[in-house]
C-alpha cells in the first residue's frame, strides 16, 4: 500500500502557503474618503479643535472616537488654523515629523486631511510625505494639498505607526486635521480566521 505521508506533507505545505498569504501585510492607499470609508468599519475621528495656537508639549494621548492613540513630535506639537474654531494639528519645527502611534487594538486603517501651514499656523502650499508602518512601510507624497484633500491607508495587519513630515522645504510645516481611525470589515476578519485555522490544522497533523 502506498504511504499517505507525501500527500499529508503536500497538504500541510499548501496550508502554510495560504496562511502566510493571509497574514502578510499589505497597505492600500486611498485618495477618496468615500472609498476609504467603504473599505473599513466603525470609524472614529479626532478633529483637533481643542488644540489652540500654543505649544502642547512633545507628546499627547488622543482619542478618535472609541480609539486611543499617541502623538509625538520631537520639538513640540502645536495647534494651527483656528478659523471659525476649526483648529488643526501641527508642530514647532518644520523638519521634525509628527508621529501617530499606539493605536488601539485592531486598528488597521488611518486617514485624514494632510496639508501644510506657515509659521503663523495658517494654510499654505508645501510638499508632504506620509508613511504607514505595519511591519513593512509604505510612503506617499502629497504636493500642494488643500485643507479638504483626503489621504488614507488600509492595511491587512494592525498599524504600528504613521508619520507625517515635510520634504524638507522651507517655510511650511506638516499639518493634519480630522484624523480618522478604523478597523477592518468583517470579511477581512474572516480571512484572518481562515489563516489561523490552517495553522491550527497543521499543528494537529504534526502531533
Amino acid at each position: 500500500m502506498a504511504s499517505k505521508a507525501p500527500l499529508s506533507k503536500l497538504f500541510c505545505a499548501a496550508a502554510l502557503l495560504c496562511a502566510t498569504a493571509a497574514a502578510q501585510a499589505d497597505i492600500t492607499v486611498y485618495t477618496s474618503q468615500a472609498d476609504w470609508l467603504a473599505a473599513v468599519q466603525a470609524p472614529g475621528t479626532d478633529t483637533f479643535d481643542d488644540l489652540t495656537l500654543t505649544n502642547h508639549g512633545e507628546s499627547l494621548t488622543r482619542n478618535a472616537g472609541a480609539y486611543t492613540y499617541n502623538l509625538y513630535s520631537a520639538t513640540g506639537l502645536y495647534g494651527a488654523g483656528g478659523t471659525g474654531g476649526d483648529y488643526w494639528l501641527s508642530n514647532n519645527t518644520a523638519i521634525a515629523p509628527i508621529v501617530f502611534s499606539g493605536f488601539g487594538s485592531g486598528v488597521t486603517a488611518f486617514g485624514g486631511n494632510f496639508f501644510a501651514s506657515d509659521v503663523l499656523g495658517q494654510y499654505t502650499t508645501g510638499n508632504l510625505i506620509l508613511t504607514a508602518i505595519d511591519g513593512t512601510a509604505l510612503s506617499y507624497g502629497l504636493g500642494g494639498a488643500a485643507t479638504t484633500d483626503f489621504l488614507g491607508f488600509v492595511s491587512t495587519s494592525p498599524l504600528v505607526a504613521v508619520t507625517l513630515a515635510t520634504d524638507g522645504g522651507a517655510g511650511y510645516w506638516p499639518t493634519a486635521n480630522n484624523v480618522v481611525l478604523a478597523v477592518p470589515e468583517p470579511a477581512t476578519y474572516g480571512m484572518l480566521l481562515a489563516g489561523l485555522g490552517f495553522v491550527g490544522l497543521m499543528s494537529r497533523r504534526r502531533g
